[in-house]
């Protein structure tokens, strides 16, 4: 068909209800911030360093990219050590205080291991935003406000130099990506409930990175297109190449019924014609949806690194 036929279901793809909210007026403040500008930079510095790459493509693997796989392994391994326990609730099983209180206590010194002596003081400040990214243990939920921190985490570790320009691929491809790995264990392990989901209006449950990266791997792919993403043989057989695909592979396995239904913002993007146009349709909906929701960017930290100050360049 020609692009004028699809128009319309492109212009309502990212289209979310707008409830009207009453948001504290620091949301303003954040919009302006500091941290803000160096957020979103780092995201988008991200989503042009992975563009056209595929997961297992050739790239330059770093000491500290390894120390950052290293204390994601850990957290994996206490997984293990940590089974969840017999409990009357289907969800949010309890042993996930255990796990986390362990994460808690151990955050700074996992921290410095991937810091170098001399940057020693930044890791109780960094520490924060890894606490933060593996969900709430309270609630016992995870979503994207939890995926920002983490996001935040990596920002930090750039802003201090311990993580560098040519790092990009393998921030997304090797941390990130093991980060994910990790999260969607926890996610199965102790029945973590989405955060501030908004059931089929959103992306998914728990993630919203790993779909804008992801659709930037695609952009200019000589045969996947969006509509290509909701067929199963095309999932299975190039998962292991692309992020969005394998966080689609997830939603199947996790979710039952007709995709349109369980996902319909994603089903909506499947007919969107290309991935330059998905990309771009994602970095909005990620400003709208994410960043821009008190309720997702309510907890958000502040510091020296990240500061809430306004932009001054």
């Amino acid at each position: 068909g020609t692009s004028e036929e699809v128009a319309p279901p492109v212009q309502q793809c990212f289209m979310v209800p707008k409830k009207e909210i009453n948001v504290v007026s620091d949301m303003a403040k954040w919009k302006r911030s500091q941290a803000y500008a160096d957020y979103m930079g780092f995201i988008l510095t991200l989503n042009e360093g992975v563009r056209g790459k595929k997961l297992t493509c050739e790239y330059k693997v770093s000491e500290a990219i390894e120390k950052l796989v290293a204390l994601l392994n850990t957290l994996d391994r206490w997984i293990d050590e940590t089974p969840p326990v017999d409990q009357p609730s289907r969800f949010g099983n309890k042993a996930f205080r255990t796990w986390y209180a362990k994460l808690d206590q151990e955050a700074e010194k996992l921290v410095s291991t991937v810091i170098p002596k001399h940057l020693a003081d930044a890791a109780p400040e960094v520490a924060v935003y890894l606490k933060e990214s593996v969900g709430n243990s309270t609630r016992i939920d995870y979503g994207t406000g939890h995926e920002a921190a983490f996001a935040a985490f990596l920002c930090c570790l750039c802003k201090i130099g311990v993580l560098r320009v040519d790092d990009q691929m393998a921030i997304v491809f090797k941390v990130f990506n093991r980060y994910l790995e990790v999260m969607r264990k926890l996610q199965k392990t102790y029945r973590m409930e989405p955060a501030g989901s908004q059931g089929v209006w959103g992306l998914d449950d728990f993630q919203f990175l790993p779909f804008i990266w992801g659709s930037s791997q695609l952009i200019d792919h000589p045969s996947l297109e969006p509509r290509h993403f909701v067929d199963e043989k095309v999932v299975n057989e190039n998962h292991k190449d692309f992020m969005f695909l394998e966080c689609i592979l997830f939603i199947t396995e996790m979710k039952t019924g007709p995709f349109a239904e369980h996902s319909n913002q994603l089903w909506n993007i499947s007919a969107v014609p290309s991935w330059s146009k998905v990309n771009q349709g994602l970095i909005r909906m990620y400003k709208a949806e994410c960043l821009e929701k008190f309720p997702v960017i309510q907890h958000f930290k502040f510091g020296s690194l990240l500061p809430i100050q306004p932009v001054t360049s």
